[in-house]
């Protein structure tokens, strides 16, 4: 029997991609790709619409990609009529009705996800792990802005 390792870059790596693995497998039945599912995340959290280039910053700050791939994302959302330009103004983007049926189904499927995933782990465990990453992404971020 193999002692638990501790956490480091490897064991959050290792755990990152089996998670997504598994959400990829999902999106890809929906025709959704990962980078879709998270542009449609937060036009949804936005309600009446979210202005493109919030949606772009989003995107590039938790995905650590550019802005042609965020720009290029929204545009297949668009080519697929899951969002739309808000009437009058241009500069925002809201879920239209297929994007909103899409987004649920991908919202319901991530809770089971996740319920499956998750299940046996005490909340207190989960807080210290939540706590931990979160500090190690900040402190990703800070070196990331210093380059």
């Amino acid at each position: 029997m193999s002692a638990t390792p501790n956490v480091n870059g490897q064991v959050i790596g290792q755990a990152h991609y089996a998670t997504r693995a598994v959400l990829e497998r999902y999106l890809a039945r929906t025709g959704t790709t990962f980078h879709q599912s998270v542009a449609l995340n937060v036009a949804a959290d936005s309600g009446t619409g979210v202005d493109r280039g919030h949606l772009v910053s989003r995107m590039t700050g938790s995905l650590k990609t550019d802005d042609a791939t965020a720009l290029a994302t929204i545009a297949e959302l668009t080519g697929a009529a899951l969002v739309e330009a808000v009437p009058g103004d241009e500069c925002r983007i809201r879920l239209t009705d297929a994007g909103r049926e899409l987004h649920r189904s991908i919202r319901t499927e991530v809770g089971e996800i996740t319920a499956r995933l998750y299940d046996g782990f005490e909340p207190d465990e989960l807080a210290v792990a939540g706590r931990l990453l979160t500090v190690l992404t900040a402190r990703a971020n800070a070196e990331l802005a210093d380059a």
